[in-house]
């Protein structure tokens, strides 16, 4: 019952684990920074294709200790650095190459600002997962959020909105099922 479970809501989570894994491309020496890297499901499967450098940052310490759990059993602690920190506290002058914020922009009142943030930190591209407002699964997540923590839904129309804007990067918006997924492109 949980693998049918599993399948059907968690379908764009693997999706959007594909998508990224496919267009951090080249990753051999690359540099990423994945913003609420959670257990760091990304961060290291990126270090095991041969990212040079992963810093995965997320403000729930239990999610970071078991990231780094996890590099350790993989051998790719000297790879992949993990800190409890907050994305807009983040004061650094280091660029990447991939800027990765799966998950993240649900929880996210000021999407303008994360997204200014993320793209200042790249140099090549950024990836961001948006839930979609409407429907079935969007009221579900509405509800069982409702009582610990907001949740930002978001139209095309806003994200459309939200990138066109933004001069210098090129960006693709792609719907998979209860999330859109954006891919956006410094111009080089």
């Amino acid at each position: 019952m949980q693998k049918l479970i599993n399948r059907y809501f968690r379908k764009s989570m693997r999706i959007r684990y594909e998508l990224c894994m496919r267009h951090c491309n080249p990753i051999e020496g690359k540099s990423v920074l994945d913003v609420g890297c959670g257990p760091g499901h990304y961060s290291i499967a990126l270090a095991q294709r041969g990212a040079a450098v992963v810093y995965g940052i997320d403000f729930a310490r239990q999610m970071i200790d078991l990231a780094r759990v996890k590099a350790a059993e993989a051998g790719l602690d000297n790879v992949c650095r993990f800190e409890t920190a907050d994305f807009f506290a983040l004061d650094t002058k280091e660029r990447y190459d991939y800027v990765i914020l799966m998950g993240f922009m649900d929880y996210m009142k000021d999407a303008e600002a994360v997204v200014d943030k993320a793209l200042d930190l790249t140099r090549k591209d950024c990836f961001f997962s948006f839930p979609v407002a409407g429907g079935f699964l969007a009221m579900q997540r509405q509800w069982r959020y409702k009582k610990r923590c907001p949740l930002y839904l978001y139209r095309y129309e806003d994200l459309q909105r939200l990138f066109a804007k933004r001069s210098g990067f090129n960006f693709r918006i792609r719907r998979i099922e209860r999330d859109f997924w954006v891919q956006v492109s410094r111009h080089l």
